[in-house]
C-alpha cells in the first residue's frame, strides 16, 4: 500500500505542477480531482456514489473509491499548501559544501541586478518624496532642520554632517517613529550597526545606474581607503558570513570600480578549516587550488562576533575596522556609553542622540528589579547579538520567566525602556513613548515598523545611502489583555532575519516595506521625518567613532603601531566572556 500511495502521489504532483516544479496558479480551475482549496472532494466528506466523478479512479467492480488515490491527493494538496505559505520566505542561497569553503574571484562586468536585489525591488519605482530627500544635500538639510528647530546650533549641526569618521565609515541605524501622549513625534535610535544590510531592499534612485547604493558605499567610503594601501601587498577581497546576495553585489561592483578582479569568500565563526588566515597582520585567502593569496584591502561583511576572527589592527586595510564593532557598531553596551559621552559633549548645542532609557551592565538576577522600576514592561538585550537575535521584549511574568530560563553565554545585559502602545509602554524619567506605527489598513490594524537609514562618511562628510522599513508580524493591540495569545515580540519584533537550526539565515521578505510608490505611503512619513532620521543616524555614528578614538591609542614606543586600551574597555564593558573572544 505504501508504494501504491507513493506512486499516486508522484502522479498527482505531476498533474498539478508545471515543468519547473512550481505549483500551478490555476489549480482551482484544473481538471484534477482537487477542490478550490486544494483538498480532495472526499477529504472529510461522506463517501457515497452520489458524489463520485464518473471519470475519477474508482474500483468499479466493487463501487469503492480508490483510498490510496484519495490519501495521495490529500497529502499532495497539503504539500502544495505548505509551498504556498513559504513563498514569502527568502532563504539565502548557499551551496551545499562537501569541502571547506574557498575563495573565488569576481571579474569586472560581472554585476547582474537580479542576483543582488530582491525581485520586487527590481520592478519598484522610488517614491517621489524619498527621491526628493536624497536630492537635498547636507546644506539644504541643515537649513530645513534649523528652521524647524531654532534651538539647535547651526554651526554644530553643520560640523556634524561634515565630520570625517576615522574608524566607522559605513553604518546603518534602526529607528522608531514614536510619539508622546501630547502628540510630540520624533525619531529615536534603537541601535546602530556596523556593516549593515539594505542595498537589496532599496529601489534605484536612478534607472541609469544599475549598481545603486552598492557603488555609493564603495566610492563614498572604501575607495579612499583602498588608495592608501600598497598595491604590492596583494589583491582586493569581500569577506562575509551572511547575506550572500549583498556581499556578492559589493564584490561585483568593487571589481568594476577598481577595474580588477576581487576575491569573494565566506568566513564563519566556527569554521574548522577557514579559508582566511592572518600572517603578520596581513590577510590571506585560500582559493580552489588550495593556494593562498595576500590581500591589500578587505571590505568586511562579517557581522557575527567579528572580533574573534579579525585582529583589531591590521596591515591589510579593512572597512569597517573591528574596533568599530567593539565600540558600539556590534556592541549595544558600548554604544549606550558612546551616546552618553557624546550627548554630554553636545549639551549646549540643542542636539542629542535620542535613545530609549538604557541601563548597562545588568546581571541576570537584577533584571526583574529593573523591570519593576519601568512599570513591568522592558526590553532585555544580549549586548553583542544582532539580526534580531538576543532581544527579549517582556510585558508579563510568563515572558520574564521564559527569558530567565534561557541559557546565555554572556554575563551582562542591557535593559531598555519598552516602546509599545499608549497603555503598555515603559514608564521612564522622560515619560512614555509609544509607536506611531503604520497607517491603519482596511481592517483598521496598525503595525509597528522601524526604519533603517544607511549612511557612509569620508573626507567630505556624511551622505545618506539607502532606506527601507520593516513591520512586525502581528498588529499592535490597544490593551495586552485584548489578545493574551499574542506575544509582545509578535507585535514589536521587526527584524526580518531568521536563523535556521542549520545555522543558515532566511529572510521574511513579506514584512519588508520598500521606499516605492506602493509601500512608502503605509509609513505615514514625510521629508522632515527622513531628515530627522538621517541626523539621528549621523549623530549616533559620530558617537561610536569618537568612542573608537578613546579606545585606540598611539604607540608609546614610537613604532607607529596603535594599541587598544584594554583597561578602559574593561572598565566600560566588564564582561569576562567577551574579553576572552577579542583577537588583539
Amino acid at each position: 500500500m505504501a508504494s501504491s500511495i507513493a506512486n499516486k502521489l508522484d502522479e498527482y504532483l505531476d498533474r498539478t505542477t508545471n515543468g519547473n516544479g512550481a505549483a500551478r496558479k490555476d489549480r482551482a480551475g484544473s481538471n484534477d480531482s482537487t477542490s478550490a482549496n486544494g483538498l480532495s472532494p472526499s477529504f472529510g466528506a461522506q463517501k457515497t456514489n452520489d458524489h463520485l466523478d464518473p471519470n475519477s479512479e474508482i474500483d468499479h467492480s466493487h463501487g469503492q473509491v480508490d483510498e490510496d488515490l484519495v490519501l495521495a491527493n490529500n497529502l499532495a494538496a497539503i504539500s502544495l499548501a505548505t509551498q504556498k505559505i513559504t513563498e514569502n520566505i527568502f532563504t539565502e542561497p548557499k551551496l551545499k559544501k562537501s569541502a571547506p569553503p574557498q575563495g573565488h574571484q569576481v571579474s569586472p562586468e560581472h554585476f547582474e541586478p537580479e542576483k543582488h536585489f530582491y525581485p520586487r525591488v527590481l520592478n519598484a519605482q522610488i517614491h517621489p518624496m524619498v527621491g526628493y530627500f536624497f536630492s537635498l544635500g547636507n546644506e539644504r538639510i541643515v537649513a530645513r532642520y534649523i528652521h524647524l528647530n531654532p534651538q539647535v546650533n547651526e554651526e554644530v549641526l553643520r560640523k556634524c554632517l561634515e565630520y570625517r569618521p576615522k574608524h566607522f565609515q559605513w553604518a546603518g541605524s534602526d529607528l522608531f517613529n514614536v510619539t508622546t501622549a501630547s502628540g510630540h513625534r520624533q525619531m529615536i535610535i534603537v541601535e546602530t550597526n556596523s556593516c549593515p544590510s539594505g542595498q537589496k531592499s532599496m529601489p534605484l534612485l536612478s534607472e541609469s545606474d544599475e549598481h545603486g547604493g552598492y557603488r555609493l558605499v564603495l566610492e563614498s567610503a572604501f575607495k579612499d581607503m583602498i588608495d592608501t594601501a600598497d598595491r604590492a601587498m596583494g589583491g582586493l577581497a569581500v569577506v562575509y558570513d551572511k547575506n550572500l546576495m549583498e556581499a556578492s553585489g559589493y564584490a561585483a561592483t568593487l571589481a568594476e570600480v577598481m577595474k580588477e578582479k576581487v576575491w569573494l569568500v565566506e568566513y564563519y565563526e566556527h569554521d574548522q578549516d577557514p579559508p582566511v588566515k592572518w600572517i603578520d597582520r596581513v590577510m590571506y585567502i585560500r582559493d580552489e587550488k588550495k593556494e593562498w593569496h595576500s590581500i591589500r584591502a578587505c571590505f568586511r561583511y562579517v557581522t557575527q562576533k567579528p572580533w574573534n576572527r579579525f585582529p583589531l589592527f591590521t596591515r591589510t586595510v579593512v572597512m569597517n575596522q573591528t574596533v568599530a564593532c567593539l565600540a558600539g557598531g556590534r556592541n549595544k553596551m558600548m554604544a549606550a556609553k558612546a551616546y552618553e559621552f557624546y550627548n554630554a559633549e553636545l549639551a549646549d548645542s540643542g542636539l542629542h542622540v535620542r535613545i530609549p532609557e538604557t541601563i548597562n551592565n545588568v546581571t541576570k538576577n537584577e533584571i526583574p528589579l529593573w523591570l519593576d522600576s519601568m512599570g513591568g514592561h522592558a526590553v532585555v538585550k544580549v549586548p553583542y547579538s544582532n539580526a534580531g537575535q538576543g532581544v527579549y521584549t517582556i510585558t508579563n511574568k510568563q515572558e520574564l520567566q521564559e527569558f530567565m530560563d534561557t541559557p546565555q553565554h554572556y554575563d551582562k545585559y542591557i535593559v531598555q525602556s519598552l516602546v509599545g502602545n499608549a497603555s503598555w509602554s515603559s514608564i521612564t524619567r522622560h515619560g512614555k513613548f509609544y509607536h506611531v506605527g503604520t497607517i491603519p489598513n482596511k481592517k483598521n490594524n496598525t503595525f509597528v515598523n522601524d526604519l533603517r537609514m544607511m549612511v557612509a562618511g569620508n573626507k567630505d562628510g556624511f551622505r545618506p545611502i539607502c532606506i527601507y522599513a520593516r513591520r512586525a508580524r502581528k498588529p499592535l493591540i490597544r490593551n495586552l489583555a485584548d489578545d493574551p495569545s499574542t506575544t509582545s515580540w509578535e507585535m514589536l519584533g521587526t527584524n526580518l532575519s531568521v536563523k535556521l537550526p542549520t545555522g543558515e539565515w532566511s529572510t521574511e521578505a513579506a514584512r519588508l516595506l520598500l521606499m516605492d510608490r506602493k509601500d512608502f505611503n503605509q509609513l505615514g512619513l514625510g521629508v522632515d521625518d527622513m531628515i530627522d532620521a538621517y541626523i539621528q543616524t549621523v549623530l549616533s555614528v559620530i558617537a561610536i567613532d569618537k568612542m573608537c578614538q578613546r579606545l585606540v591609542k598611539d604607540s608609546a614606543d614610537g613604532s607607529g603601531q596603535p594599541t587598544f586600551d584594554i583597561n578602559l574597555f574593561e572598565a566600560l564593558n566588564p564582561d569576562p566572556a567577551l574579553l576572552q573572544e577579542i583577537m588583539l
